[in-house]
């Protein structure tokens, strides 16, 4: 799909196909590192919020890390980036795609 007729939908529909739940935290926090005006705020957290990696993959259930997930691709619609964040993650082997059932 060209990144022109991208859209928040088609982009949802493919990153939750093939039993898909999120990025591998690499590829996730690489797509948090695309994003336009993420910023820590002055409580110390981050607007967005960040993805669900590091101590926080083992301690979020799956419907967390998607909800967060979706959350980033919403944002990246708003920004108009999904042009650029759909080639990205279409791009990704399999492999570095977490999926329902595993250790995720």
């Amino acid at each position: 799909m060209s990144g022109d007729s991208e859209t928040l939908e088609s982009l949802w529909d493919y990153c939750t196909s093939a039993n898909r739940l999120v990025p591998m935290p690499p590829q996730w926090n690489e797509l948090y590192g695309m994003l336009k005006n993420t910023r820590q705020k002055s409580s110390g957290g981050w607007q967005p919020p960040l993805p669900l990696i590091l101590t926080a993959w083992h301690h979020s259930k799956p419907i967390e890390k998607q909800l967060r997930y979706k959350e980033h691709l919403e944002l990246a619609e708003v920004q108009g980036q999904l042009g650029e964040v759909g080639a990205f993650f279409r791009s990704l082997p399999e492999e570095q795609w977490c999926h329902f059932g595993e250790s995720g």
